[in-house]
């Protein structure tokens, strides 16, 4: 594919939030974008051409195809033998369905990191775990559905051989004894040109597993950043991806970094670059699928960003409480979804804080969390 240039139409499977930011912050960018979802995907409002339909379907896989000059995706849920056909029609599309296909499953992920001798927690697979014999594991177990899970969804922590594993197909790894739980943005053009983002930190909630907070840069030593940063490019690399890449990592407590798990797209822990990065992740990602030069990554400020989860018991509208008390606070820029359901835990937003040190945005991160919910009106 030649390279792209404006105004090229970038047809975009998914119209979530990521969709909704990918737009928004790539629009100065020149192109026009086409998006395939369910009518009340948020990215519908900023979408120049909108496809009502399903991810799974093929025909309305095949008419974003025709609409645009190249695709890619926010979201891995997608009927990838549709992609496949359509990609060896000479319709382009990055990262390519082959990449998407095993990150799709998450023991082809692990598989390729054993593979390609990168460091991950030991594992193990079991395609009925329902009537597996687990006596004579070593405990404590984390259980990860292969297909299928998002935001805490599809993990389980298995304490010993009493508790009941899901009744999925699924990878068993030995729980890693963590230290921190560490992220690194990598984009690779389709020359294999990198740019890689400051080493980030997460942190989840604890009940449901959802990253809760991200802190950038990463409260490591430089040997640490320097091995997260290696070990993200090498996995990247091994895919032979084209795009952005959310990778995920353990920094265990004997210092060691783990590859956990890697997506082909926007990630959660990318989300403070459009505030304190040069050049955001949403814009790298649309540079790298469209051929052109990769921009700067270079750090402007320490950053924390804080998902904007839904109350427990949330159900119906949303209804935002605190919102003026919140972008009062200075540094502080708030991301609202425009989802029209609100559900406990789902997520709604997020806002990040940039300040001139990173106690500082910490300190103005953690006031806004008290003051600005997200609950539902019923």
């Amino acid at each position: 594919m030649k390279t792209l240039f404006p105004p090229g139409i970038i047809g975009v499977i998914g119209g979530g939030q990521l969709g909704l930011m990918l737009i928004y912050r790539s629009k100065k960018l020149g192109f026009r974008f086409a998006v395939l979802d369910a009518a009340d995907a948020p990215a519908k409002a900023l979408a120049d051409f909108f496809i009502e339909g399903s991810l799974k379907d093929a025909a309305a896989l095949g008419k974003l195809a025709g609409a645009c000059d190249v695709m890619t995706y926010e979201i891995e849920h997608i009927n990838t033998d549709a992609l496949d056909d359509l990609y060896s029609r000479g319709h382009p599309m990055y990262p390519s369905p082959t990449v998407l296909r095993t990150i799709q499953d998450k023991l082809s992920q692990k598989e390729l990191f054993v593979k390609k001798g990168l460091p991950t927690a030991p594992f193990f697979a079991e395609e009925d775990p329902a009537t597996a014999d687990f006596s004579s594991k070593q405990f404590p177990l984390v259980q990860k559905t292969r297909k299928g899970g998002y935001d805490g969804k599809g993990v389980r922590v298995l304490q010993s051989a009493a508790d009941s594993p899901m009744p999925a197909p699924s990878l068993f790894e030995d729980m890693v004894s963590i230290d921190k739980e560490l992220a690194v943005m990598v984009a690779r053009g389709r020359s294999g040109e990198l740019a890689v983002f400051p080493v980030t930190e997460m942190a989840f909630n604890p009940e449901h597993n959802i990253c809760d907070t991200v802190i950038a840069p990463a409260r490591v030593d430089e040997k640490t950043a320097a091995a997260a940063r290696e070990l993200s490019v090498s996995v990247v690399q091994a895919l032979d991806g084209v795009g952005i890449f959310g990778v995920e990592l353990f920094l265990d407590t004997q210092g060691r970094v783990l590859l956990n798990e890697v997506a082909p797209r926007p990630h959660n822990s990318g989300h403070y670059t459009m505030e304190a990065c040069v050049t955001c992740q949403f814009e790298q990602h649309v540079r790298a699928l469209a051929g052109l030069p990769l921009g700067d990554t270079t750090l402007l400020r320490p950053a924390v960003m804080l998902n904007l989860l839904g109350q427990p018991g949330s159900a119906g509208s949303p209804l935002v409480q605190g919102y003026e008390e919140a972008v009062n606070v200075p540094g502080l820029s708030p991301h609202l979804y425009g989802k029209i359901d609100c559900r406990p835990f789902r997520k709604m937003g997020h806002f990040t804080v940039t300040a001139a040190t990173l106690e500082d945005a910490l300190e103005k991160a953690e006031y806004a969390r008290t003051v600005l919910k997200i609950g539902g009106a019923g």
